[in-house]
């Protein structure tokens, strides 16, 4: 394929569109690919379960940056959003960074352009900047520390108690820990699209149904919804969570693709998706994870492209606060 006609695809439609043969067995292409190419694929919990199974690490945000941080390979291919890969990049600057579909963002990282925050942090210079990775390299550059879900308290607790802090961009992850730390934290006004979306009445309608389950959330929820959680985590937390517990029966508050995960773990347990306000579309799926598809992925694979690029000034200013993470985190 010409590269000027790649060229023009990503720009249209940020993934390369290619008739492929029917009797293309899509999987053992994709390893093959995978080897000769020496690359390592790294899936998060929320895509197709499809893809999850043929990644060679399959986790949340942080294990996912610890794994960026240990491959050997030569080039990452990324099954999740754009921000995940760019946090790969930074990582890894001298390894190619591939990404099935560059229009796989995130309504999280897109809450908090880093213009505004810019504006936003100058309110507030003796405070430092605790960031949420699921944001754009450019406003990790801002921080004086990345988290995720998973270690947000641990990260916000190695700041002494007098500490003044930023939050950002989630407001309801910043609220949570907030609540479970004792701090007050000044809080960006950004949240994920898919875990606003639970519906209050709609869960304890859903619970009185089914009495013997038990309701686990993930922290990107509203406060109304973590206060009827008997359990509150990570992805990868809900799961350690799932597997340990001698219930039977779960409803679960956050992206539908980690049910995967745990019917894998636990086949004779019963997982719901807890409900939405709108019960005629599917919005606890985050419609940017499905964008990503097999189909895609060996095509990505095939071509290496698309590419996440990012200048040198910004992966050298970015990679301080994800390494101060990534230390803590050990």
């Amino acid at each position: 394929m010409e590269q000027l006609v790649i060229d023009q695809m990503l720009e249209e439609k940020g993934f390369i569109e290619e008739t492929i043969n029917p009797k293309v067995k899509l999987v053992d292409e994709i390893n093959q690919l995978k080897k000769e190419k020496n690359a390592v694929i790294l899936s998060h919990f929320y895509v197709e379960g499809e893809l999850q199974d043929i990644a060679d690490y399959v986790g949340d945000s942080l294990g996912l940056a610890q794994a960026a941080a240990q491959t050997e390979a030569e080039m990452i291919v990324f099954v999740g959003v754009h921000f995940m890969a760019e946090t790969a990049k930074i990582i890894n600057p001298s390894k190619k960074v591939i990404l099935p579909d560059l229009k796989a963002s995130c309504s999280l990282a897109e809450s908090a352009p880093a213009d505004k925050f810019a504006e936003f942090k100058a309110k507030y210079p003796e405070h430092k900047v605790v960031t949420y990775i699921n944001a754009t390299a450019a406003l990790k550059t801002m921080s004086d520390i990345v988290c995720t879900s998973a270690n947000a308290k641990q990260i916000v607790e190695s700041f002494p108690k007098d500490q003044k802090l930023i939050f950002a961009p989630d407001k309801n992850l910043g609220n949570y820990i907030n609540s479970i730390t004792g701090r007050e934290m000044v809080l960006w006004d950004g949240a994920c699209m898919v875990h606003e979306q639970y519906s209050v009445e709609k869960i304890i309608e859903l619970m009185n149904e089914h009495p013997d389950a038990e309701f686990i959330a993930h922290p990107e929820c509203e406060k109304p919804v973590l206060i009827l959680a008997n359990h509150i985590g990570s992805t990868t937390s809900l799961l350690k969570y799932v597997q340990k517990s001698d219930k039977k029966k779960f409803v679960v508050a956050t992206e539908s693709g980690i049910l995967h995960q745990m019917t894998k773990a636990c086949p004779d347990k019963i997982f719901i998706p807890a409900p939405s306000a709108d019960s005629t579309c599917a919005c606890n799926d985050c419609s940017y994870m499905k964008l990503n598809n097999l189909q895609k992925l060996y095509i990505c694979l095939k071509h290496e492209q698309p590419e996440v690029t990012l200048s040198n000034e910004i992966i050298e200013k970015a990679r301080i606060p994800i390494q101060r993470m990534l230390e803590i985190s050990k």
